[in-house]
């Protein structure tokens, strides 16, 4: 078979018929489906939580950054404005 003279959309719908005779012949159970759906939103929780991770680390840093300078100055000024 010679793709050469195909169109985008001839493609398109050759892909498309490929892949429905594909799961046609290979369904999934309703339980198969379910766990399927199950491990996705497991995977949604676990990217979510690292999410919050990573966001509260970083404000943490910058809090302890903005607080460090904080600290510094008032220590500078108490040192050389006596």
């Amino acid at each position: 078979m010679s793709l050469d003279g195909m169109t985008k959309e001839d493609l398109v719908l050759l892909l498309k018929e490929v892949v429905r005779e594909a799961v046609e012949s290979h369904p999934l159970s309703d339980e198969e489906i379910q766990w399927v759906r199950m491990a996705i939103e497991a995977e949604a929780r676990k990217a979510a939580f690292r999410k919050a991770v990573i966001e509260k680390t970083f404000i943490g840093l910058i809090s302890s950054g903005a607080l460090g300078l904080f600290y510094y100055a008032v220590e500078f000024f108490k040192a050389h404005w006596r």
